[in-house]
Protein backbone atom coordinates (compact mmCIF):
# COMPACT_ATOMS: atom_id res chain seq x y z
CA UNK A 1 0.00 0.00 0.00
CA UNK A 2 2.87 2.37 0.83
CA UNK A 3 4.46 1.75 -2.56
CA UNK A 4 1.12 2.32 -4.29
CA UNK A 5 0.69 5.70 -2.56
CA UNK A 6 4.34 6.59 -3.18
CA UNK A 7 3.95 5.91 -6.90
CA UNK A 8 0.80 8.07 -6.94
CA UNK A 9 2.49 10.96 -5.09
CA UNK A 10 2.95 13.22 -8.18
CA UNK A 11 -0.63 12.55 -9.29
CA UNK A 12 -2.05 13.29 -5.83
CA UNK A 13 -0.04 16.51 -5.60
CA UNK A 14 -1.19 17.50 -9.10
CA UNK A 15 -4.83 17.04 -8.07
CA UNK A 16 -4.50 18.95 -4.77
CA UNK A 17 -2.61 21.84 -6.40
CA UNK A 18 -5.21 22.08 -9.16
CA UNK A 19 -8.07 22.26 -6.66
CA UNK A 20 -6.35 25.11 -4.78
CA UNK A 21 -4.94 26.94 -7.79
CA UNK A 22 -4.83 26.19 -11.53
CA UNK A 23 -3.47 23.76 -14.14
CA UNK A 24 -0.09 25.51 -14.30
CA UNK A 25 0.52 25.36 -10.55
CA UNK A 26 -0.63 21.72 -10.61
CA UNK A 27 1.81 20.96 -13.43
CA UNK A 28 4.71 22.57 -11.56
CA UNK A 29 3.75 20.60 -8.43
CA UNK A 30 3.70 17.32 -10.38
CA UNK A 31 7.14 18.01 -11.88
CA UNK A 32 8.54 18.85 -8.43
CA UNK A 33 6.94 15.71 -6.93
CA UNK A 34 8.44 13.50 -9.66
CA UNK A 35 11.91 14.93 -9.02
CA UNK A 36 11.52 14.58 -5.23
CA UNK A 37 10.43 10.96 -5.75
CA UNK A 38 13.68 10.10 -7.58
CA UNK A 39 15.85 12.02 -5.08
CA UNK A 40 14.16 10.24 -2.16
CA UNK A 41 14.73 6.81 -3.73
CA UNK A 42 18.38 7.63 -4.46
CA UNK A 43 18.97 9.01 -0.95
CA UNK A 44 17.59 5.80 0.56
CA UNK A 45 19.52 3.61 -1.91
CA UNK A 46 16.28 2.06 -3.08
CA UNK A 47 15.90 0.71 -6.62
CA UNK A 48 14.45 3.19 -9.11
CA UNK A 49 12.07 1.40 -11.48
CA UNK A 50 12.02 2.13 -15.19
CA UNK A 51 8.43 3.38 -14.83
CA UNK A 52 9.65 6.10 -12.44
CA UNK A 53 12.21 7.33 -14.97
CA UNK A 54 9.71 7.18 -17.85
CA UNK A 55 7.06 9.05 -15.87
CA UNK A 56 9.57 11.70 -14.73
CA UNK A 57 10.88 12.23 -18.26
CA UNK A 58 7.40 12.65 -19.72
CA UNK A 59 6.17 14.96 -16.95
CA UNK A 60 9.31 17.12 -17.26
CA UNK A 61 9.05 17.33 -21.08
CA UNK A 62 5.29 17.84 -21.38
CA UNK A 63 4.88 19.71 -18.10
CA UNK A 64 7.88 21.88 -18.95
CA UNK A 65 6.37 22.73 -22.34
CA UNK A 66 3.07 23.59 -20.61
CA UNK A 67 4.82 26.00 -18.23
CA UNK A 68 7.21 27.46 -20.79
CA UNK A 69 4.54 28.12 -23.43
CA UNK A 70 1.71 28.66 -20.92
CA UNK A 71 -0.37 26.14 -22.89
CA UNK A 72 -2.19 23.33 -21.09
CA UNK A 73 -2.40 21.24 -24.30
CA UNK A 74 0.91 19.58 -23.50
CA UNK A 75 0.03 18.44 -19.98
CA UNK A 76 -3.28 17.09 -21.27
CA UNK A 77 -1.36 14.93 -23.75
CA UNK A 78 0.90 13.55 -21.00
CA UNK A 79 -1.28 10.58 -19.87
CA UNK A 80 -1.86 9.54 -23.48
CA UNK A 81 1.83 9.67 -24.35
CA UNK A 82 2.68 7.68 -21.22
CA UNK A 83 0.05 5.01 -21.90
CA UNK A 84 0.85 4.73 -25.59
CA UNK A 85 4.55 4.46 -24.77
CA UNK A 86 3.79 1.56 -22.41
CA UNK A 87 1.66 -0.07 -25.14
CA UNK A 88 4.48 0.40 -27.65
CA UNK A 89 7.01 -1.14 -25.25
CA UNK A 90 4.78 -4.19 -24.66
CA UNK A 91 3.98 -4.70 -28.35
CA UNK A 92 7.48 -3.88 -29.55
CA UNK A 93 9.08 -6.13 -26.96
CA UNK A 94 6.98 -9.04 -28.19
CA UNK A 95 6.91 -8.46 -31.94
CA UNK A 96 10.38 -7.01 -32.49
CA UNK A 97 12.43 -8.83 -29.86
CA UNK A 98 10.30 -11.87 -29.03
CA UNK A 99 10.19 -10.90 -25.35
CA UNK A 100 6.99 -10.91 -23.39
CA UNK A 101 7.56 -8.15 -20.82
CA UNK A 102 4.44 -9.01 -18.80
CA UNK A 103 5.75 -12.56 -18.45
CA UNK A 104 9.16 -11.22 -17.48
CA UNK A 105 7.59 -9.04 -14.78
CA UNK A 106 5.16 -11.66 -13.39
CA UNK A 107 6.65 -14.99 -14.44
CA UNK A 108 8.21 -15.72 -11.07
CA UNK A 109 4.82 -15.38 -9.35
CA UNK A 110 2.43 -17.04 -11.81
CA UNK A 111 2.82 -20.04 -14.10
CA UNK A 112 0.85 -19.65 -17.33
CA UNK A 113 1.04 -21.32 -20.73
CA UNK A 114 2.76 -19.27 -23.45
CA UNK A 115 -0.55 -18.57 -25.22
CA UNK A 116 -1.97 -17.08 -22.00
CA UNK A 117 1.13 -14.91 -21.48
CA UNK A 118 0.79 -13.63 -25.05
CA UNK A 119 -2.90 -12.86 -24.49
CA UNK A 120 -2.08 -11.07 -21.24
CA UNK A 121 0.64 -8.99 -22.89
CA UNK A 122 -1.69 -8.03 -25.76
CA UNK A 123 -4.59 -7.22 -23.44
CA UNK A 124 -2.41 -4.83 -21.39
CA UNK A 125 -1.18 -3.14 -24.56
CA UNK A 126 -4.77 -2.72 -25.78
CA UNK A 127 -5.82 -1.38 -22.37
CA UNK A 128 -3.11 1.29 -22.57
CA UNK A 129 -4.09 2.21 -26.12
CA UNK A 130 -7.78 2.58 -25.22
CA UNK A 131 -7.00 4.51 -22.02
CA UNK A 132 -4.79 6.91 -23.96
CA UNK A 133 -7.54 7.47 -26.52
CA UNK A 134 -10.11 8.06 -23.76
CA UNK A 135 -7.84 10.67 -22.22
CA UNK A 136 -7.66 12.53 -25.53
CA UNK A 137 -11.43 12.41 -25.89
CA UNK A 138 -12.07 13.82 -22.40
CA UNK A 139 -9.30 16.42 -22.77
CA UNK A 140 -10.05 17.71 -26.28
CA UNK A 141 -13.57 16.77 -27.42
CA UNK A 142 -15.07 19.95 -26.01
CA UNK A 143 -17.62 17.90 -24.05
CA UNK A 144 -15.80 18.25 -20.72
CA UNK A 145 -14.39 21.10 -18.64
CA UNK A 146 -10.77 21.26 -17.54
CA UNK A 147 -11.84 20.34 -14.01
CA UNK A 148 -13.68 17.27 -15.33
CA UNK A 149 -10.57 16.26 -17.26
CA UNK A 150 -8.46 16.53 -14.08
CA UNK A 151 -10.98 14.37 -12.20
CA UNK A 152 -10.94 11.83 -15.05
CA UNK A 153 -7.14 11.81 -15.15
CA UNK A 154 -6.87 11.24 -11.40
CA UNK A 155 -9.90 9.08 -10.62
CA UNK A 156 -11.33 7.82 -13.92
CA UNK A 157 -8.11 6.38 -15.34
CA UNK A 158 -7.20 4.92 -11.95
CA UNK A 159 -10.63 3.27 -11.63
CA UNK A 160 -10.28 1.82 -15.13
CA UNK A 161 -6.85 0.44 -14.21
CA UNK A 162 -8.13 -1.15 -10.98
CA UNK A 163 -11.11 -2.68 -12.79
CA UNK A 164 -8.81 -4.05 -15.49
CA UNK A 165 -6.46 -5.54 -12.86
CA UNK A 166 -9.41 -7.26 -11.13
CA UNK A 167 -10.65 -8.72 -14.44
CA UNK A 168 -7.13 -9.89 -15.31
CA UNK A 169 -6.73 -11.46 -11.84
CA UNK A 170 -9.96 -13.40 -12.27
CA UNK A 171 -8.84 -14.55 -15.72
CA UNK A 172 -5.39 -15.60 -14.43
CA UNK A 173 -7.10 -17.47 -11.58
CA UNK A 174 -8.32 -20.06 -14.11
CA UNK A 175 -4.73 -21.22 -14.51
CA UNK A 176 -3.85 -21.43 -10.81
CA UNK A 177 -4.37 -24.86 -9.29
CA UNK A 178 -5.19 -25.18 -5.61
CA UNK A 179 -2.50 -27.52 -4.29
CA UNK A 180 -3.05 -26.67 -0.63
CA UNK A 181 -3.59 -29.55 1.86
CA UNK A 182 -7.02 -28.11 2.74
CA UNK A 183 -8.12 -28.80 -0.83
CA UNK A 184 -7.68 -32.55 -0.27
CA UNK A 185 -10.79 -34.12 1.26
CA UNK A 186 -10.08 -37.27 3.27
CA UNK A 187 -11.95 -40.33 2.17
CA UNK A 188 -14.30 -42.01 4.66
CA UNK A 189 -13.18 -45.27 6.26
CA UNK A 190 -15.05 -48.50 5.67
CA UNK A 191 -17.00 -47.93 8.86
CA UNK A 192 -18.30 -44.69 7.41
CA UNK A 193 -16.32 -42.46 9.79
CA UNK A 194 -13.74 -39.96 8.59
CA UNK A 195 -10.13 -40.88 9.32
Amino acid sequence: MKKFLFDLFPLILFFVAFKFSDIFTATAAAIAAGIVQIIWLKARSKPIEATHWINLTIIVVFGGATLLLHDDTFIKWKPTVLYWLFAGILLGGKWLFGRNLIQKAMGSKVALPDAAWNRLNLSWALFFIVSGALNLYVAFSGQFTESQWVNFKVFGLMALMLLFVVVQSIWIGRYIKDDSPAAAVPEPSKSGKQL
